[in-house]
């Protein structure tokens, strides 16, 4: 039975975060073929984490800059390590490397947080994204953690194209993995409520993800008053984890704004709602909120930054304050544009982000990433050269920290 050690950035939350949910997709991918999988995360846990040993995960609580993992990984000698998220890699793939040099190294990017820093900082100074803005420290990091990792997995397709024409990373050491879809069957199709039996807007994302904030703060500020203007009988339902003192002050119960917090069940969420709400003025990587949306049949309306990798564009694909209102007054209102986006939604997932096509198509990958892994990793010299130079910068700051906090 293959072995696969995951070190997790956090301990998969599905309910909370677009994050949680691709681990568990991954997750559950490795377990069908038959992998025996350890989780492995230096974060504590919180009351949201999903218990692993319910699916005969082996949890581990590990270290930073502490030689046990050393010991741990040495013992374990897993077939497979998932890094999850750079920041992961950076603490623990030399460690990886000097300790089980035979294992593939696989890289799952969620989104590229150099993109999504870059788009936040553009947007804060009103100016639009250009590359000294992209080109920063955090971009070095993470595209470093990249070359040194056998294949990364890389969410959206914008991103494939942002890495490889903007930084020259050579489509050899990346991978197109979107999030793992099922087709919603005609039956399941027909038990969805109809457009008369929802009401209302909803919004939903976990409240520690910066762009979540920015987009009920642009709700609050310039959209959603100007839409309860024209649909008084409309309220504003706000949902998402780790609700900040901030997102709660915007409770408006007068002007139809309610913040509802953390959402238990997001199929219910959405099946209520008649429209998903979400501008998003920066961000990266796949948006989960509108992938719970196309399941449950719920149009919604955003931005290109939020469509981002999912389709280009589309009438609910709007930009301007005065365009997001118009769009969204008309969506809610207009049963004949309703059904036609509910039904794309159902496209999309059917045949961009197939299950069943994607899983092949990385399973494909993985066998030939780990039959011709050295001498993939001969052709990667830039990996080769960055994995040699980390193991002495990073070791020696790791063994320094270490003994510091003796």
């Amino acid at each position: 039975m293959p072995k696969l050690l995951i070190i997790g950035f956090v301990w998969p939350e599905p309910k909370s975060s677009a994050a949680g949910s691709r681990m568990m997709q991954l997750i559950h991918l490795f377990l069908e073929e038959g992998y025996e999988i350890i989780f492995a995360s230096p974060c504590a846990k919180s009351e949201n984490a999903f218990n692993l040993e319910t699916l005969g995960i082996t949890q581990r609580s590990i270290e930073l800059n502490n030689s046990s993992f050393d010991e741990f990984v040495s013992q374990l000698k897993p077939d497979t390590v998932i890094f999850d998220r750079f920041m992961m890699e950076e603490q623990f793939g030399w460690r990886v490397v000097q300790n089980c040099p035979d294992a593939l190294r696989i890289l799952d990017t969620e989104d590229l947080h150099c993109l999504r820093k870059a788009r936040g900082q553009a947007n804060k100074e009103n100016k639009p994204l250009d590359k000294p803005y992209l080109f920063r420290d955090i971009a070095k990091r993470e595209i470093a953690s990249i070359y040194r990792s056998d294949l990364s997995l890389i969410i959206s397709e914008a991103e494939m194209t942002i890495l490889q024409n903007d930084f020259g990373v050579p489509e050899s050491i990346l991978h197109y993995l979107p999030f793992l879809m099922d087709e919603v069957a005609e039956e399941e199709k027909a038990k969805l409520p109809s457009i008369e039996r929802r009401k209302h807007f909803v919004t939903i994302g976990n409240f520690m993800h910066p762009p979540n904030v920015d987009s009920v703060t642009y709700l609050k500020e310039d959209i959603w008053p100007k839409i309860w203007a024209q649909l008084k009988d409309a309220e504003l339902h706000v949902y998402g984890a780790y609700t900040s003192e901030k997102v709660m002050q915007y409770q408006d119960e007068n002007n139809g704004l309610f913040i509802k917090g953390f959402a238990d069940n997001v199929n219910d969420v959405m099946q209520n709602a008649r429209v998903c709400l979400s501008p998003l003025r920066f961000g990266a990587g796949l948006k989960g909120k509108f992938f719970d949306a196309m399941q449950n049949g719920t149009p919604y309306i955003t931005t290109t930054i939020g469509a981002e990798g999912i389709i280009d564009n589309e009438g609910f694909v709007v930009n301007t304050v005065d365009d997001i209102v118009k769009q969204a007054v008309t969506l809610y209102q207009d049963e004949s544009k309703w059904l036609q986006q509910q039904e794309l939604g159902f496209s999309l997932l059917k045949k961009k982000f197939n299950k069943t096509f994607h899983s092949r198509r990385f399973l494909n990958r993985l066998e030939d990433a780990i039959t011709n892994k050295e001498a993939n990793r001969l052709n990667n010299f830039t990996g080769a050269m960055l994995n040699f130079h980390t193991m002495q910068s990073t070791r020696y700051m790791s063994r320094w920290i270490e003994e510091k906090n003796k």
